[in-house]
């Protein structure tokens, strides 16, 4: 007992506890039931090591961990966490933590209500989130393989101290989407200031997370849902319920949606102001006329695509949009002649400046003529597989729309040379576009010319074989005021047909494209840039093989504001590149040797004179250029983009 009591502290505390389960050093331990020692805490312990006494391990002293607590506990820890990094710093600890704090919502925190945090304060998030939006929302948008429900939760939890998401974006695919309501759900409960929210083939997203964005987001005024296999009825009346600022509405391949989600929307979404349905099979007249006929409708714009609607379905979309500013209607196999007939004499479409109309059978000359003169205030008119319109229905539609502006016909086979010369003759034209349109045939009218229109400044005519050098000299004489044509694909044009149009354009041309004009030569190249020089800024040559370097110096000596110039697939060489670099007053933005093999190392000099200006290069398939001076060029023309 003596030798015992002569110990200092120091020999005797061996830093170990004898008790495994021991976690206070500061304690009375019993060794036997005669003899009690006290260790203070404050000694350091010489081993670190455990050993054995009494046949008994002594492990080191065990950490206290916080994750013992229940989730009850660790809820309630959570919700006095006072800010935003605060919250992300919890969130990156654990997916335990993670996934516990998701389920606060917003407004639980005790932060919240209290004090408003400041919105514009530097963040450390979980993950980083850009700013979109002047108002202070965040904006997010994850693809593939990122759409998880653990993307979602890490942004709920670090925007919900800053304002919360104002629009996500999520578009997943079939095989690889990871999102599903769980994730949906924990945006919903963090960001309930979202006003935006698209979802794009998220298969395992259903009813369950809709309804949870529409119980907690009310202030959401855009839905785009595209081939949401899950998501049925139940889940858009549940935004049309609790989202009473639904102002678009898009839906598409998502068949389980159908007329009485529609009616919900139709119903309770007073300030629907667009609405876009596409290849839902369930959706029928029933959904497409609540949508419409109801009392607060102030829909402007509609869009119904690959639908399985009937004539009754124009017949109230012409009575009762009265609101409707563009309409677009494509793939509507059951509608007839009549339908569209009926939709123009309902009277109810006079505030329409848009439609586009494509794959509709019912389209005829009758219809179309009966569209025109109700639709007085109609400037914009766009027929695609129109297969029954003609060129006489097109100009008495012409003579009956006295405002329209700009008329896009795509592959309208039964239009002729005639028929859009009348239209030329008959209206206040501004722009008219013409791709794979098959009617066309090369021949003399033989007729006088009607008077000229001076309105139009756009023309656009696009891979339609039948349109050559008579055609083209004809518009041209018609069409004195152009500043840009667009006549790419059209193999049978020469330099006499397109001589007669650039000769007659008084107001000079501003961009011209001639890509894939076969038969063009550097004459007319020449005529271009002496007529229209000192006004072009466009030019694209791509595919005119026949086109040499005596084009270049053409454009070197009478352009003066070009400033974008294709010479791709032409017969290019060095010397035409020196010419456009010795050109003083060239400030080229954007230039092009695509398929130029003629162009080879000798060019680097030039290039690097002309690279001053320029913001994109484009040197694909210069098999006669070298990787090593690509990397020259590169270091050169730091500010500018170079595709090689």
């Amino acid at each position: 007992m003596p030798a015992l009591v002569n110990y200092d502290d120091d020999d005797f505390y061996s830093g170990g506890s004898f008790y495994t389960k021991s976690s206070d050093l500061g304690r009375l331990c019993s060794i036997s039931s005669q003899l009690d020692v006290y260790y203070p805490p404050h000694k350091r312990a010489r081993i670190g090591a455990p050993f054995l006494f009494g046949e008994t391990e002594v492990e080191h002293n065990k950490q206290p961990s916080i994750d013992v607590l229940p989730d009850e506990c660790l809820f309630e820890i959570f919700k006095r966490i006072p800010g935003g990094r605060e919250r992300s710093s919890c969130a990156c600890a654990s997916k335990h933590w993670l996934m516990l704090m998701t389920s606060i919502r917003k407004g639980e925190y005790e932060s919240s209500k209290v004090v408003k945090e400041n919105i514009s304060s530097s963040s450390d998030d979980v993950e980083t989130i850009s700013s979109g939006e002047a108002d202070g929302y965040l904006s997010r948008c994850l693809e593939g393989k990122k759409a998880t429900d653990m993307r979602l939760a890490a942004a709920a939890v670090g925007a919900s101290g800053h304002g919360g998401l104002g629009k996500l974006s999520i578009r997943g695919s079939s095989s690889s989407c990871g999102v599903t309501n769980f994730g949906l759900s924990a945006i919903a409960r963090g960001c309930p200031s979202l006003k935006v929210l698209c979802l794009w083939n998220v298969p395992h997203v259903g009813d369950d997370g809709l309804s949870e964005i529409a119980k907690e987001c009310h202030s959401l005024e855009k839905l785009d849902l595209c081939q949401c296999p899950s998501v049925s009825n139940k889940g858009l009346i549940a935004i049309a319920e609790n989202c009473p600022n639904l102002t678009a509405l898009s839906i598409e391949s998502c068949p389980k949606i159908g007329n009485e989600g529609l009616h919900a929307i139709g119903k309770l979404c007073p300030q629907l102001h667009a609405i876009s349905i596409k290849d839902c099979p369930l959706v029928g007249d029933h959904g497409v006329s609540s949508l419409l006929s109801s009392s607060s409708s102030v829909l402007s714009k509609v869009k119904l695509q690959g639908l399985s609607i009937t004539d009754f379905s124009l017949a109230v979309i012409g009575h009762y949009g009265k609101s409707v500013t563009n309409l677009v209607l494509s793939g509507l196999q059951n509608e007839t002649e009549k339908g569209f007939w009926v939709m123009g004499n309902a009277q109810g479409l006079q505030k329409l400046v848009s439609l586009m109309i494509t794959s509709c059978c019912g389209v005829t000359d009758v219809s179309l003529e009966a569209i025109g003169k109700v639709c007085i205030n109609l400037k914009q008119m766009c027929l695609r597989r129109c297969f029954f319109v003609s060129g006489d229905g097109l100009v008495a539609f012409a003579k009956s729309a006295g405002s329209l502006e700009c008329l896009q016909l795509e592959e309208c086979n039964r239009v002729t040379q005639a028929g859009i010369i009348g239209v030329l003759s008959n209206c206040g034209l501004k722009s008219l576009t013409i791709v794979r349109c098959m009617g066309f045939k090369d021949i003399s009218l033989g007729a006088p010319l009607s008077s000229p229109c001076n309105s139009l400044k756009s023309l656009s005519i696009r891979n339609c074989p039948g349109f050559g050098t008579v055609s083209l000299a004809l518009v041209g004489k018609l069409c004195p005021q152009l500043q840009y044509i667009d006549l790419s694909g059209l193999c049978g044009i020469t330099d006499a047909g397109l001589l007669p149009l650039l000769q007659n354009c008084e107001a000079g041309l501003l961009k011209v494209n001639l890509s894939g004009c076969l038969n063009l030569t550097n004459e007319i190249i020449l005529a271009l840039t002496k007529i229209h020089g000192a006004t072009l800024e466009m030019l694209n040559l791509d595919g005119c093989r026949r086109i040499t370097d005596a084009s270049l110096v053409a454009i070197a000596d009478n352009c003066v504001f070009l400033s974008d110039l294709d010479v791709s697939r032409c017969a290019i060489t060095d010397a035409g590149v020196a010419a456009l670099s010795h050109a003083e007053q060239l400030h080229l933005q954007v230039l092009s040797f695509s398929g130029c093999s003629g162009v080879t190392n000798k060019s680097l000099t030039f290039l690097k004179k002309l690279g001053k200006t320029l913001m994109g290069l484009n040197l694909l398939q210069c098999n006669s250029i070298s990787t090593q001076t690509v990397d020259l060029l590169m270091e050169s023309l730091w500010r500018c983009d170079i595709l090689f």
